[in-house]
């Protein structure tokens, strides 16, 4: 018996195989691109995402035939908020916008004054959610919006693909601002602020659920048999189902292309004053809440550009380090979340000096993110939901170095795991394997073995102190 977990991210999609023992069996990959067609827009087809997907079980299908003919169930996580307009034939009407589309700034105050989103959808009314998404397209593509039949997340697309059915989970659905977080339902109230029925929406299942069954015609292609597909997951929730990050106080520390600080509570709560995320997890009656940074990784990315070098290259340059650098970095080349909720806000090097080196900038944009990083503490403490001790996941969590700032300036203990498989598309895979009945929760969801844990360094924590203070008062 084998599952597929599918990881439907922004860049590209992943494809994972793994059996009852979790065991990897093979894995495949296709590159998704974005399209950009005016200032803050971020779109993309929707059935690029499909192509991708055959793509990436193509390769899986090449490099294990024999045991994804065994395949049982599968399921799916997806970068959350976009808006996915289908019309009666189930086809896309437009291309989808994305999470890190910011064209419905203005569209934001006006949905907050229609309906209670903070109370009801535990979050603030951000451009980059699927409600305001609608609201702009009402306003700007009226013959659009009116011959929306459905609105589905990215994800639920590719469970359309897989299904033929329009099914959502929790906890992607509580990122489009229309789902009673605490209710785990839709909200007539919310939808009603946007012009929109309960009939526009998906059927609602637990993301461990079993939510429909593998098409025939895709089955025949594949050489399978029945296969289930879960309800699956966003991609953060996925992430935290991979990592076992399941239980009340639990957490993870996400060093991506951007930054998440995540924790399971066991009921729903918000913070909406410090640009707290509140969302469902993807297993039933359980939540969670996330500081969120929209620069981490890119801010090395968009530092390597300007200077010629690779992150891997301009992290390599900092070692040994023994005090803060002289030179504060803002992280935000993109705006930010938590706890500003600032989407025009800007980056910024301040303190440079003549005799100050590319060394000296490259400790600054790293302690940049840990800064940040330490606001979403700061903002989840509030909430009374910080962590002391949490798993480590992302591209960034490679560098030693940067985990041992990011632990002197916020700390937290942070645990490193062994394997890199972590993640959303283990996360989906897992919840596959739920879906079909072969498991329990703590059975299937478990931590994964870690060989290092990062302890803050007492004496850097407080020289940390103090640049903390003053990045902040940079603000």
């Amino acid at each position: 018996m084998t599952y597929l977990g599918l990881d439907l991210g922004t860049s590209g999609v992943k494809a994972l195989l793994i059996d009852g023992r979790q065991t990897v069996l093979a894995e495949g990959s296709c590159a998704l691109t974005v399209e950009r067609p005016h200032p803050k827009w971020s779109e993309q087809s929707p059935t690029s995402w499909i192509a991708a997907c055959e793509a990436a079980i193509d390769q899986v299908r090449a490099l294990a035939p024999t045991a994804f003919a065994a395949l049982r169930s599968i399921g799916v996580s997806g970068h959350m908020h976009g808006a996915t307009l289908l019309g009666d034939d189930d086809q896309a009407l437009r291309p989808a916008i994305l999470w890190n589309d910011g064209r419905a700034h203005l569209e934001c105050a006006e949905l907050e004054s229609r309906a209670d989103f903070r109370g009801i959808g535990g979050n603030i009314v951000m451009a980059g959610f699927t409600a305001p998404k609608l609201r702009w397209v009402k306003k700007n593509e009226p013959e659009i919006f009116g011959k929306t039949r459905k609105v589905l997340l990215p994800k639920d697309y590719v469970n359309l693909w897989l299904t033929g059915e329009h099914i959502s989970e929790m906890s992607d659905a509580a990122g489009t601002l229309w789902l009673d977080v605490a209710k785990r339902d839709w909200s007539d109230d919310l939808l009603a602020a946007t012009d929109l029925t309960r009939q526009h929406m998906p059927r609602l299942v637990e993301g461990s659920a079993h939510a429909g069954d593998l098409r025939p015609e895709l089955a025949a292609r594949w050489g399978v048999g029945a296969v289930s597909i879960a309800g699956g997951a966003g991609d953060n929730a996925a992430t935290a189902c991979g990592l076992g990050a399941v239980t009340p106080g639990q957490g993870f520390l996400s060093l991506g292309t951007s930054g998440v600080l995540f924790t399971v509570t066991d009921q729903f709560a918000t913070n909406t004053d410090n640009a707290v995320h509140s969302f469902c997890h993807a297993i039933p009656d359980s939540w969670h809440q996330m500081g969120v940074i929209l620069s981490a990784t890119d801010g090395l990315a968009w530092f390597g550009q300007i200077t010629n070098k690779t992150p891997a290259e301009l992290t390599s340059m900092v070692t040994g380090v023994t005090k803060p650098s002289p030179i504060t970095f803002l992280p935000y080349l993109s705006g930010e979340r938590t706890p500003h909720n600032a989407p025009d806000a800007t980056a910024a090097f301040l303190g440079l000096r003549r005799d100050h080196t590319l060394t000296d900038m490259v400790q600054g944009v790293m302690e940049g993110v840990g800064y940040a990083f330490a606001d979403c503490c700061s903002a989840l403490g509030k909430s009374g939901s910080l962590p002391q001790t949490v798993i480590v996941a992302g591209g960034g969590s490679q560098s030693q170095t940067w985990l041992q700032m990011i632990a002197n300036i916020t700390g937290l203990t942070l645990k490193v795991p062994d394997s890199g498989a972590q993640g959303a598309a283990l996360g989906a895979a897992r919840l596959a394997i739920l879906a079909r009945g072969d498991g329990s929760v703590s059975d299937v969801l478990f931590a994964p073995r870690t060989h290092k844990q990062i302890e803050p360094d007492p004496g850097l924590t407080l020289a940390y102190a103090d640049s903390l203070k003053a990045y902040r008062d940079a603000w």
